[in-house]
C-alpha cells in the first residue's frame, strides 16, 4: 500500500530543501564567481552560474609555494593528529567504561570538568611553552589532542559492549590490552569512524592554535594563509599580485578559489564515511 502524504510530510520536506538551499547556495555561488571573469565579478552580476568563464585564479593559487606548503603542513597535522587522537582517546575510553579501574569515579569527574572549566589562554600557553612545544610541529597536535567530550562519548560505547565477549576473551587467555585490541576496536568501527572524522575536520580547519603556537612560516597550516588571503586579499608577501603587465586581479574571486581549494579535501571524505557517520553520533548517547 502506497502510504498517504500528510501536512506533516509536505512540510517536512518543505523545510529539508530550504535547510539544503541555504547550505548549498553559498558552494554554488563560490564556484561561480571563482570562475567568472573580473568585469562580471566587479558588476556583482554573478549568481548561480559562471560568466565569462575563466580559470586564472585557481591558477594563481595552484602556483603559489604557499599554498602547496600549507597543504602539505595541514595533511601532515590531520593524519597525524587524528592518530593521535583517536588512539588516546579509545584508550583512555576503554579504561574508563571499567568501574573495576582505580581511581574510575574521581577520573571521570575531573575529565567532566574539563567540559566547563577551562585555564584560559595565557596559562595554557605557558605550559605549552614550558615543555618546549612552542613553534614545533607537535603543538598543533598535543595541546588539544583529546576533546572531553568525545572521550565521554566514546567511554558510553564501549560500556555498552557485551560482557560476555570479553569474558570469552579472558578464557582465551587475552589480557586487558588484547581485549581492546581483539575485541573492542574491531566492534568500534562506527565510532571511530565518527569522531575521528570529527577530529579530523576540527584540525583541518585551525588556525587559531597555529596563529599562538607558530612562528615559523614553514610550519604554517593551509588555514592560515587562506585566512591571511581572505582578510587581506593578497596572496604576495607586499601584498600586489597581477594577472599580466595591466591586469589586476578581482579580490573577491580570489577568496573565493582559495577558500574552495582550501575546502574540497575534507569535504570528498565525507562520503567514505557517511554509512559510519549516524550510527556512531547516536550509538554514544544511548546509555549513561
Amino acid at each position: 500500500m502506497r502510504r498517504k502524504l500528510t501536512v506533516f510530510d509536505a512540510v517536512n520536506v518543505l523545510l529539508m530543501l530550504l535547510v539544503m538551499i541555504v547550505t548549498v547556495y553559498p558552494f554554488v555561488y563560490m564556484i561561480a564567481v571563482s570562475f567568472s571573469d573580473q568585469v562580471s565579478v566587479m558588476k556583482g552580476s554573478v549568481y548561480l552560474w559562471p560568466k565569462g568563464f575563466n580559470t586564472d585564479m585557481y591558477r594563481i593559487v595552484l602556483t603559489d609555494p604557499r599554498i602547496w606548503n600549507g597543504y602539505l603542513n595541514t595533511v601532515l597535522y590531520t593524519v597525524v593528529g587524528t592518530t593521535v587522537s583517536l588512539s588516546l582517546t579509545s584508550m583512555a575510553a576503554y579504561a574508563l567504561s571499567k568501574k573495576k579501574m582505580l581511581f574510575h569515579g574521581p577520573i571521570t569527574v575531573l575529565i567532566v570538568v574539563t567540559m566547563f572549566f577551562g585555564g584560559g589562554m595565557i596559562p595554557t600557553f605557558l605550559v605549552v611553552k614550558a615543555v618546549g612545544l612552542v613553534d614545533t610541529f607537535w603543538a598543533m597536535i598535543v595541546p588539544g589532542a583529546i576533546s572531553a567530550w568525545y572521550l565521554i562519548m566514546m567511554r558510553t560505547f564501549f560500556a555498552g559492549l557485551p560482557q560476555e565477549l570479553e569474558e570469552a576473551g579472558k578464557i582465551d587467555g587475552l589480557n586487558d590490552v588484547g581485549l581492546f585490541v581483539r575485541i573492542a576496536l574491531p566492534l568500534s568501527k562506527a565510532v571511530l569512524a565518527t569522531i575521528g572524522l570529527f577530529y579530523a575536520v576540527g584540525i583541518w580547519n585551525n588556525f587559531y592554535t597555529a596563529l599562538i603556537y607558530l612562528r615559523n612560516p614553514d610550519l604554517v597550516p593551509l588555514q592560515v594563509i587562506l585566512r591571511n588571503i581572505v582578510l587581506a586579499g593578497q596572496t604576495n608577501l607586499d601584498g600586489s599580485f597581477t594577472l599580466g603587465k595591466d591586469q589586476q586581479i578581482v579580490e573577491e574571486s580570489l577568496k573565493y578559489a582559495t577558500i574552495l581549494v582550501g575546502t574540497l579535501p575534507i569535504l570528498l571524505t565525507y562520503p567514505f564515511l557517511q554509512k559510519y557517520f549516524v550510527k556512531g553520533v547516536t550509538v554514544g548517547s544511548l546509555k549513561g
